[in-house]
């Protein structure tokens, strides 16, 4: 499996380093990822975390925007300067940073999270919260509503 998938709840060390769960070290070392890109989302406190192609994934997109625009250079910004690289100690761990405790709220453990190309860092209730809400929205579309709550059947 060359993927990210499932999930896993990881404790801290008293050192600060928590053990990226094997499956995900599996991807990563089939990929050939000699570190780990790992960029703030930008409206949940979660991390998405990947190899290069992550990262040029979004510069692939920040390539169809006018150089000239603020819109371009906020994105490069937020790619190029507010992201982190993560490495691995020899034990498959790495350290949670301030970068990392800051935007997600973590203290004594992470919440690992596959996305297929990537994986996300979340702080444990926080990521119970949003896969509550994710669901309910998911329902909603699923039972042929709109997210603002109306039907998608038309009146008679």
């Amino acid at each position: 499996m060359n993927r990210f998938l499932s999930s896993a709840v990881n404790r801290i060390d008293a050192k600060g380093r928590v053990s990226v769960p094997a499956h995900f070290r599996s991807v990563v070392q089939s990929r050939g990822y000699a570190e780990l890109y790992a960029i703030r989302q930008l409206d949940i406190p979660a991390l998405d975390v990947g190899g290069l192609d992550l990262l040029d994934r979004y510069e692939a997109r920040i390539g169809l925007e006018d150089p000239f625009m603020q819109t371009a250079d906020d994105m490069s910004f937020f790619v190029h300067g507010d992201g982190a690289f993560l490495k691995f100690d020899q034990d498959g761990r790495i350290s949670v940073t301030d970068f990392i405790r800051e935007h997600t709220g973590i203290t004594t453990e992470v919440a690992f999270v596959g996305r297929g190309d990537f994986f996300q860092m979340w702080e444990p209730s926080k990521l119970a919260a949003y896969g509550a809400q994710a669901r309910a929205r998911l329902l909603r579309l699923r039972q042929g509503m709109k997210p603002g709550g109306e039907t998608g059947e038309q009146p008679e």
